[in-house]
C-alpha cells in the first residue's frame, strides 16, 4: 500500500506514524511511572539586543539549565546566545545545542524539519535534563520556540515560557514614541504577511523583521501618502546592539537594511 501513495501522501503517512509512536512511546514511560523523572523545556526571551533588557528570571533559567538550546547553525551566528553571554558568561559552560530552523515556507518540510529538532529535544528531557531554548525577544511572539513548545505540551511534558522585552516595546522607547493611546489601535505585523493589507489599518502598525519586503512597504507608504495619507514612519534595526540603527521618515527608511529592522508606522 505505501507504494501507491504519492509523495505528498507518503510524507503526511509517515508523519503520522511518528507521531502515533510518539504518543505510546510517552504512554509507555508515564504508565510505568517515569514521569517524575522527566524534565522540563524552557523558552528563555532575552529580549531585543542590549544585554541590559534581559530579566533576572531569564537570567537564573539559564544558570538552572542543563542543556542550552541555540537556534542557529552555530554559537557565532546566534544572536540570542550573544544577548546573553554578556550578562552570562558562564552560559559557555552548558552543554550548548545548535538548533537551526530552516526558513521555508513549504510547510510539509516545515513540519519535518520542526519534528527531527523536537525529537533531539525530547531525549534530553526523558533523560532527566532542564532544557532552555534560547529566543529573541519574546517567546510568545511570532518565536520559532513555540513550535517546540506546543509539541513538549501534547507530549506530557512541562513547558514553560520566560518573557523578555520584544523588539517592537524596545524600539519605540528607543524612538521615544507611544505605541498606543487612549483609543489607538496596535497591530503587530509579521513580515510574511501580506502589506497591503495592512496599509488600510488605522493606528499604529508595526511591522516586524521587516527587511525582506521593506521595498515594497515604502514603495505602498508612498502610495497612501500621495493619495493625501498622513502618517509619521520611523525604524529601527538591530535595536540595542552594537550597530544599531534609527531611521525617522521614509527618506531615512529607504536606506534601512538587516533582518531585524522593525518599522513603526503612526497614522494620524
Amino acid at each position: 500500500q505505501l507504494e501507491c501513495l504519492s509523495g505528498v501522501e507518503t510524507i503526511g503517512f509517515e508523519r503520522k506514524c511518528r507521531k502515533l509512536c510518539c504518543y505510546w512511546q510517552s504512554f509507555s514511560f508515564r504508565s510505568i511511572g517515569m514521569t517524575d523523572k522527566n524534565g522540563i523545556l524552557y523558552g528563555i526571551g532575552v529580549g531585543p539586543g542590549e544585554p541590559g533588557l534581559m530579566t533576572i528570571k531569564a537570567l537564573n533559567t539559564i544558570r538552572s539549565c542543563d542543556v542550552i538550546l541555540l537556534p542557529a547553525a552555530s554559537k557565532e551566528e546566534c544572536y540570542a546566545y550573544k544577548i546573553a553571554y554578556e550578562v552570562c558568561p558562564e552560559i559557555e559552560e552548558k552543554s550548548l545545542v545548535c538548533m537551526p530552523f530552516p526558513m521555508i515556507r513549504d510547510e510539509e518540510k516545515l513540519e519535518l524539519a520542526h519534528e527531527k529538532n523536537y525529537h533531539v529535544i525530547e531525549d534530553y528531557m526523558r533523560k532527566g535534563k532542564c532544557v532552555g531554548m534560547l529566543t529573541i525577544g519574546d517567546p510568545s511572539v511570532y518565536s520559532t520556540y513555540l513550535y517546540m513548545h506546543h509539541c513538549a505540551v501534547e507530549a506530557g511534558f512541562q513547558a514553560d515560557m520566560i518573557s523578555g522585552v520584544p523588539s517592537f516595546c524596545a524600539s519605540a522607547c528607543r524612538l521615544g514614541i507611544s505605541l498606543g493611546k487612549k483609543q489607538e489601535e496596535i497591530h503587530i505585523i509579521p513580515a510574511s504577511y501580506d502589506v497591503q493589507k495592512a496599509l488600510s489599518y488605522s493606528g499604529t502598525c508595526i511591522y516586524m523583521k521587516s527587511g525582506k519586503h521593506l521595498k515594497e512597504l515604502l514603495a505602498g507608504l508612498r502610495v497612501q501618502q500621495a493619495k493625501g495619507r498622513k502618517f509619521k514612519a520611523y525604524g529601527v534595526a538591530n535595536c540595542g546592539m552594537e550597530n544599531e540603527q534609527v531611521y525617522l521618515g521614509l527618506d531615512e527608511l529607504e536606506g534601512a537594511e538587516g533582518y531585524l529592522t522593525t518599522v513603526i508606522v503612526k497614522m494620524e
